[in-house]
């Protein structure tokens, strides 16, 4: 791992004033968000998976999403972290050599697999695994799918991510988490860096900054609207008007 870039990725990580991450899908949406002077990009797991032609939820083949991570680290210039799921079925150490090799220097590890959770002890031994192989070299952003998989009690997501950061965790990412008196109180009983989903229904910007907040993603949202639009284009297109 590129220890100076892992290094500045993970102190970008700045409670109450979050790094913004517009996830991408591709070399041309990273170099996008580079060149509008993001200090970092970060892939989005559905995102990829559907430029490639697969579903989300690990259909897409590890060498092709390690090949797609590769690409999007060469045309920028800034840390990259990246969305990899729970790992594709790889160990720990052999995810981590892979990864390393794209030039990523952070990455999403979620706690469910097939729609269900995973138990907290085997995921933070995961996880442990996966510091011990990277040393400092990886940002690990531990997810929590304890909101998404029904389970809202913040006292189980707390729990989870305590188990995580513990385990080495730099991050701890409650996806579905939407609600801002349970997002400020989840921070403050982590203490520690937590990365906050944007999607409608979530506070602001700047409120979930005021919150403690230290990370902004988008998931697959930036990707689903340009889809839409690209969709808007060509149905132009088709009734024979110009796009442009």
């Amino acid at each position: 791992m590129t220890t100076d870039k892992a290094d500045l990725l993970r102190t970008l990580h700045m409670p109450g004033s979050p790094v913004i991450l517009p996830n991408v899908w591709d070399a041309a949406s990273a170099r996008a968000v580079w060149e509008a002077d993001f200090p970092a990009v970060a892939t989005g797991s559905a995102a990829v998976a559907h430029v490639l032609g697969y579903e989300d939820g690990e259909g897409t083949p590890v060498g092709e999403m390690m090949a797609a991570i590769a690409r999007i680290v060469r045309v920028v210039d800034v840390p990259v972290t990246a969305d990899i799921e729970r790992g594709y079925g790889l160990k720990p150490a052999e995810l981590v050599e892979r990864l390393a090799a794209t030039g990523a220097v952070g990455c999403n590890i979620e706690d469910s697999t097939a729609g269900a959770l995973v138990d907290p002890g085997e995921q933070a031994d995961f996880l442990a695994e996966m510091r011990a192989a990277a040393g400092q070299g990886l940002v690990i952003n531990a997810r929590v799918d304890t909101y998404i998989r029904g389970r809202t009690s913040r006292e189980e997501a707390v729990e989870r991510g305590r188990r995580y950061l513990e385990a080495g965790a730099d991050c701890v990412y409650p996806i579905g988490l939407a609600d801002e008196d349970e997002i400020g109180a989840l921070v403050s009983e982590l203490g520690a860096p937590v990365n906050i989903l944007f999607r409608p229904g979530v506070p602001s910007l700047e409120r979930l900054g005021e919150l403690g907040v230290a990370r902004i993603s988008f998931g697959g949202g930036l990707h689903r609207a340009a889809h839409t639009y690209a969709q808007s284009l060509f149905a132009k297109v088709r009734e024979g008007h110009s796009p442009y």
